[in-house]
Formats: C-alpha cells, structure tokens, sequence
C-alpha cells in the first residue's frame, strides 16, 4: 500500500481568505485524530488574482487509500460530501463561493 496525497486548490474570494483558514484549520484538527493521517500542508499564492482572490493549494497525506476512504466513508455517497461523523468532506465543507477542486494522488516519482 501506498500513502494517498489529497491535493485541494482552492479559490478564495477577496474578504473571505480568514474564515477559509480557519475552516482548513478545523478540518485538519479533525483529520488529525483520524487512524492514517499523515501531515497536512496549507499554501497560499503569493500573488493575488486580477478580481482581487486568492489562491490555496491545500494538501493532506493519508497512509493509504483505505484510510482516506474509511475517513470520508459516506462523504462520497450524499450531495452535502456528509461522512459518518457529521463533517463535509471531498473539499464540500468551504461555504460558497468559495470553489474547491479536490484530487486524489500517489507519488509516482520523487526526488
């Protein structure tokens, strides 16, 4: 088996890049107390957008696909993104318009 990489990027309206962090810091304290989370890495753009947003490139680590899955559980069943234990996951749990395009990787080369 081998880790997962969730690579979210985000886009952030201008006024709203405060409660986006603090949404990616309730979210990775969640994580956090799951079985299979490795790390997780927040990024922001260091250049705003011509409309005044803002770019972010959130990462989450799990040891293996099975503990993603395990995690989001049902998150991947219901429109909300809703798991097992209330939260929403697969990127659903930023409030709009707030846009969030959510991968799932394996490392496939590393240097």
């Amino acid at each position: 088996m081998s880790e997962l990489h969730v690579i979210n990027a985000i886009l952030v309206p201008a006024g709203m890049e405060a409660e986006a962090e603090q949404v990616r810091a309730e979210y990775v304290k969640y994580f956090s107390k799951q079985t299979g989370f490795v790390s997780s890495t927040f990024y922001k753009s260091v250049k705003t957008e011509a409309d005044g947003s803002s770019k972010y490139v959130n990462t989450v680590v799990w040891a293996s696909q099975q503990d993603f899955e395990r995690v989001v559980n049902l998150g991947f069943d219901n429109a909300e993104g809703e798991n097992r234990d209330g939260m929403r996951v697969l990127g659903k749990g930023f409030p709009e318009p707030i846009t969030v395009s959510p991968g799932q990787y394996h490392i496939i080369s590393q240097s």
